[in-house]
């Protein structure tokens, strides 16, 4: 997730700051923090903006939901809505979220209510995050056919929801909390959430902790933002938590991440600077894309094949929300 007001953006600028002195100093067995990887790996051809957003309009895109033909669904803070892109590039709104009693200011940390995260589970159904602080709404929100969307997970107060991802195996959600430093775990069909892990590895430094994340080769990855880190934390047998390991250090200020399908080679949103990076297996890292290529306060990527879809939420710098699509060429 990123953020927009200029009150979070100090703080968000700030905090990024510290974390990156504290991820400085910060290594772990097997993590590498070198930014040229040692052999070639996926590029990235043909990049093209498929939508542009209304940016004025509070429309910063924050997260991607992939659908079946091409089309995606978007997270827009702090528009509070979820949008649909077609795979023409139309943009339709599918919901705008109510702000909660006294307008949102008791969201953690930033103060202002928010949607991050998006989802489409296996049969089609669409699920979204929404922190919105006090007033019951904060949690997993389903979106339908008809009439408003219906909360189905509630999530405390105090927690800051940011990535939604759906563990079919296991049928649950599995949720980031970027300020509780958590990763919590609620029934796909709706219910009570529990910590899943709270390991010091999801914690912030001072502003936000565990941010993007994904299933992957048997395993749960998460980014930390404050600490600029990658970390895998096994599944054990039964769906828990197994031992986590920071698997990629140097990435101030990262955001959301996708597997390109080489292996864990990983595209990663760097919020802070405005990059798409390449992290190979080894964790070393190289840019992709940056600001000389147009991307601005980049939020999330999703990986469909040999198609990358990245956002922009034009949080930190720029005023172009947008919707980016781009090939894979392996190398």
């Amino acid at each position: 997730m990123s953020l927009h007001p200029a009150t979070g953006l100090r703080r968000r600028a700030a905090a990024l700051g510290l974390a990156a002195l504290l991820a400085a100093g910060t290594t772990s067995a097997g993590a590498a923090a070198a930014t040229t990887p040692a052999h070639p790996g996926t590029r990235l051809g043909e990049v093209r903006v498929l939508a542009h957003f209304d940016r004025a309009a509070g429309q910063a895109a924050e997260s991607i939901a992939l659908e079946p033909g091409g089309g995606v669904v978007v997270g827009m803070i702090p528009a509070r809505q979820v949008v649909r892109v077609a795979r023409d590039g139309s943009v339709q709104v599918l919901a705008t979220m109510p702000l909660p009693p006294g307008g949102g200011g008791t969201t953690p940390v930033i103060g202002d209510a928010v949607v991050t995260g998006v989802a489409r589970s296996g049969s089609g159904a669409l699920y979204f995050l929404y922190s919105a602080g006090q007033g019951g709404l904060t949690g997993i929100w389903r979106l339908r056919s008809s009439g408003a969307p219906r909360l189905v997970v509630p999530l405390p107060a105090d927690t800051m929801p940011n990535a939604l991802v759906i563990d079919g195996e296991r049928d649950r959600f599995l949720v980031t909390d970027s300020t509780g430093g958590r990763i919590w775990q609620a029934p796909l069909r709706g219910g009570a959430a529990t910590v899943w892990s709270a390991d010091p590895a999801l914690a912030p430094a001072s502003f936000f902790g565990a941010n993007g994340m994904k299933i992957h080769d048997g395993a749960v990855w998460a980014s930390n933002s404050d600490r600029g880190t990658l970390v895998r934390i096994p599944l054990a047998k039964g769906g828990g938590p197994g031992r986590a390991e920071v698997r990629a250090t140097g990435l101030e200020g990262v955001d959301d991440f996708d597997f390109t399908g080489r292996g864990t080679e990983i595209l990663a949103a760097i919020n802070q600077s405005s990059q798409l990076v390449r992290v190979a297996a080894d964790g070393t890292h190289e840019t992709l894309l940056d600001a000389g290529d147009g991307m601005q306060g980049t939020t999330a990527v999703a990986v469909r094949g040999r198609r990358a879809y990245v956002t922009n939420g034009a949080n930190l710098a720029g005023n172009d929300s947008n919707l980016l699509l781009a090939k894979l060429q392996q190398r």
